[in-house]
């Protein structure tokens, strides 16, 4: 989890009640402790994205704990009401305690 994250916001500026679309993608390798290195035959241990989380303003907005069948680089689609302006932040977590946060700023018009 090195690079940030790739995010889109449907309409960074919306007026009050819309429908806003977030689309959200990370680097991650998303190794399921199942396969063996080829190179030295032992296991590859375990490190998964294992939460996500989004915040407008600090409220919580959408949440996901996702399994081992995630591919890697995982890709996240929510829609949310626009209700106030503020910042729209993210967070994901693996299993190896490594956290990425990232933000939007929603301004309403």
């Amino acid at each position: 989890m090195h690079k940030p994250p790739r995010i889109w916001v449907s309409n960074e500026k919306p007026a009050k009640g819309d429908i806003l679309r977030v689309r959200a993608q990370m680097e991650h390798v998303m190794e399921s402790g199942l396969r063996t290195d080829p190179a030295t035959g032992q296991v590859r241990p375990r490190n998964l994205m294992s939460h996500f989380e989004a915040k407008m303003a600090g409220k919580l907005i959408f949440t996901w704990d996702p399994g081992i069948s995630i591919s890697q680089n995982p890709y996240i689609e929510f829609t949310f009401k626009a209700q106030q302006s503020g910042d729209l932040t993210f967070l994901w977590k693996d299993d190896a305690g490594q956290t990425l946060t990232a933000k939007k700023t929603i301004t309403l018009g």
